[in-house]
Order: structure tokens, then C-alpha cells, then sequence
């Protein structure tokens, strides 16, 4: 037997429904096997690809297009993310970042992260002080083609360290603090705030599967690009506003609800976006579990009156059937509610997620190299 898929899983495979799946099993298409957990049914990847297959009409097109097997991250659509069988949301009230980057690396310690001397960033904005500190990693690491796990995870904990570093200066910055702490002073530089908060959205923040960022580090990887290129494709990818660029509009929301109020606020984006930033996932129909855990620290950050538009926003888009608040939202509320600057959710956001694609760099080394081709079907 190959591979089992949760059902949820299965449903994204094939783009439908979860009661379409069991529809299939009624109709004899699938064969659902019973999971030990008690949490549901459980499919063979064959047979889910096989009906995927057939599914398309029967067409037979050449392709090289991989299934792509991982044990770094499985998405729960109750629980949320599952890093490795742990929780992402139980591991937010009490692990480090350092530890759960330590989980998903499979590593034994959780080492050096202490950022290099890159010298003076010649950039202003946020993502490109990123970038270049990214780039400068690579430039001044003399064996950056070392893909020996060890050397993959402490080049991400340079780059994860150099990333937090470009975000601003710190006045007496312990070397030894986490990079949560180091992150929280730079983003708060005149506001007494502990980075709990902050931990908790770099722990529930560093994996989420297959995201099109890590797709891109993994097809990076499949090439052999080294650990500092591979993750130069991730941050490229997740700079767009549609991937970690969300928090950002989520914050821009509640900023202009609390200028204009919640109503005229939602009312506007919705006629300019056509959907509220910061609502609504493709995987968690019933609620994004991050944003349970990730506000509840946040809330108590907040002033009455800023907890309170929040409250309103949520309330109204409640009213009228928007879908529930996700991640984005939660950060959103964490950043603008603090007076952390607006891009902070991406800034957040790519330090966190050189966890997961550092985890994803090396499960692709293991695999046959170049096995990312996708079939073009010509149209005139």
C-alpha cells in the first residue's frame, strides 16, 4: 500500500469537495481505509491519483509533473499544521523558535544562530534590507555548496539570524537572545514588549506544506542550488502580496476601520479587492486554528479601543457571511495594535519560514534531481 491521505488531503488532490470524496467511496470509485486515530477515513495515494487520472477524461498527457511525498508538514483542517506529529498551535504556548526550527531540521541541537558581520545594509525598505542580507550570506559563506544536512541548517540559521538583523537596529542587544526577542526589539523599538507573542507567530508561521514559496525552494533544490539560492527563490516568491504580503492589507484594513469606522472600511475594500484581506482560507473551511492561537496573545497587547474594532470588523463580516479570520488577520492585529511598522507581518512571516524551507531544501535533496517538469499544452 502506498501512502495514506487523510481525507481533506485526498479532496485537495482531486480540487473537490470532502462529501464528494465519501460520494466516491459510496459509488465504489475510492476505497477508504479505517484510521487508527478514529479521526476519519484514510486513501491510498495510488488510487487517489489513479481516479485524479481518470477524472480528466482520459486524456494522457506526458508530463513530469511529481507527487511529492513529505514528512516535514501535514495540514490538519481542524488542528491546523502538524510539524513532524507535533501540533504547530500546542507548540506556540511553549517552544522556542530555535526548537521547532530543531524539529523540522531533524537536528540534534539547535546551534549557532548569531547573524554575520555583513557590514553596513546600503537599502531602505524592509524586504530589500532582507534580500540583501540574504545574498551577502551566501557571498561571505566560502562553502556555500556544502549540502551535508549540517551545513544546509546552519546556513538557515545565518540567514533566519541576518534576516532579523536587517529588519532595524537594536541599542544593546544581547547576542545570545532568541530571535524572537532580537526580532520584538527591532520592531518595537520604543514600546516594552515580550516576545511571546512574537515566538508564537514565528513557531505557527514556519511551515504550512506545500505553499507556493516552498514549492519554489523545493524546485530550486531539485536543481542542486545551494541552501542560500534555494532560499533567495522562497523569499522571492513569498514577497508577493497575495502569499506573505497578506498580513500587510489585513493591516490596512484595520487601519482605515479605525479612521473610518468598520463599516465603510470592509465596504470599500470589498469594492476594490472584491474580498476582505485577512478572511477566509483554502484549507480551513471551519476556521484558521493559527489565528486562535496566535490572538489570543495578541489581544492582551492591544489597547480596549483597538480590541474593540477589531471585535467590530470580525462581528461584521460574521454578519454577512464572509468566511472566517485566518492567520493573516491575526498578525495583522498583532502588528498594527502594537505599532509595529505595517510590512511587519511579512517581515515575520520570511524569518519564520526559513524553518520550514531549509526543512524542505534537504527531504528534496533525497529525492531524483530535475524532477520538476511541467507539460505546456500549446493554445492559439
Amino acid at each position: 500500500m502506498d501512502r495514506l491521505l487523510t481525507t481533506e488531503e485526498a479532496a485537495r488532490r482531486l480540487g473537490v469537495k470532502v462529501a464528494t470524496v465519501y460520494a466516491y467511496v459510496s459509488r465504489g470509485l475510492l476505497e477508504s481505509h479505517r484510521d487508527p486515530t478514529g479521526r476519519g477515513s484514510l486513501f491510498d495515494l495510488a488510487d487517489i491519483e489513479g481516479l485524479a487520472a481518470r477524472s480528466r477524461g482520459g486524456r494522457q498527457t506526458a508530463t513530469r509533473l511529481a507527487t511529492i511525498t513529505t514528512g516535514v508538514t501535514q495540514l490538519d483542517q481542524e488542528r491546523g499544521p502538524v510539524y513532524r506529529g507535533r501540533l504547530a498551535t500546542e507548540l506556540a504556548t511553549g517552544t522556542s523558535f530555535e526548537d521547532v526550527a530543531a524539529l523540522l531540521w531533524q537536528a540534534d541541537e539547535t546551534g549557532d544562530w548569531s547573524a554575520p558581520d555583513l557590514g553596513p545594509c546600503p537599502l531602505t525598505q524592509t524586504l530589500d534590507r532582507m534580500r540583501w542580507a540574504l545574498v551577502a550570506c551566501g557571498a561571505s559563506d566560502p562553502l556555500r555548496s556544502d549540502l551535508r544536512p549540517d551545513a544546509v541548517t546552519r546556513a538557515a540559521r545565518r540567514v533566519a539570524a541576518a534576516l532579523t538583523h536587517a529588519v532595524g537596529p537594536s541599542s544593546d542587544e544581547d547576542p545570545r537572545a532568541s530571535i524572537a526577542a532580537r526580532l520584538t526589539a527591532r520592531l518595537t523599538p520604543h514600546a516594552a514588549v515580550e516576545p511571546t507573542a512574537l515566538n508564537a507567530a514565528l513557531v505557527l508561521l514556519a511551515d504550512h506544506e506545500l505553499a507556493t514559496s516552498t514549492m519554489a525552494v523545493r524546485v530550486a533544490a531539485s536543481v542542486r542550488a545551494d541552501p542560500y539560492d534555494a532560499l533567495a527563490a522562497g523569499l522571492a516568491t513569498l514577497a508577493g502580496p497575495l502569499h506573505g504580503g497578506a498580513s500587510q492589507l489585513a493591516y490596512e484594513l484595520l487601519a482605515v476601520a479605525e479612521r473610518d469606522g468598520a463599516a465603510r472600511a470592509l465596504n470599500d475594500v470589498l469594492r476594490e479587492q472584491g474580498r476582505l484581506p485577512g478572511f477566509g482560507h483554502s484549507v480551513y473551511k471551519s476556521g484558521d486554528p493559527r489565528f486562535d492561537a496566535l490572538y489570543r496573545l495578541a489581544e492582551p497587547l492591544l489597547t480596549e479601543e483597538r480590541r474593540a474594532m477589531v471585535g467590530e470588523v470580525m462581528a461584521l463580516a460574521a454578519a454577512h457571511d464572509v468566511p472566517l479570520a485566518n492567520c493573516d488577520l491575526a498578525l495583522a492585529a498583532l502588528s498594527w495594535g502594537t505599532g509595529m511598522p505595517p510590512d511587519t507581518g511579512r517581515t515575520i512571516f520570511a524569518v519564520a519560514r526559513v524553518a520550514g524551507w531549509a526543512a524542505h531544501y534537504m527531504e528534496e535533496l533525497t529525492e531524483r534531481p530535475l524532477r520538476f517538469r511541467a507539460r505546456a499544452v500549446y493554445s492559439v
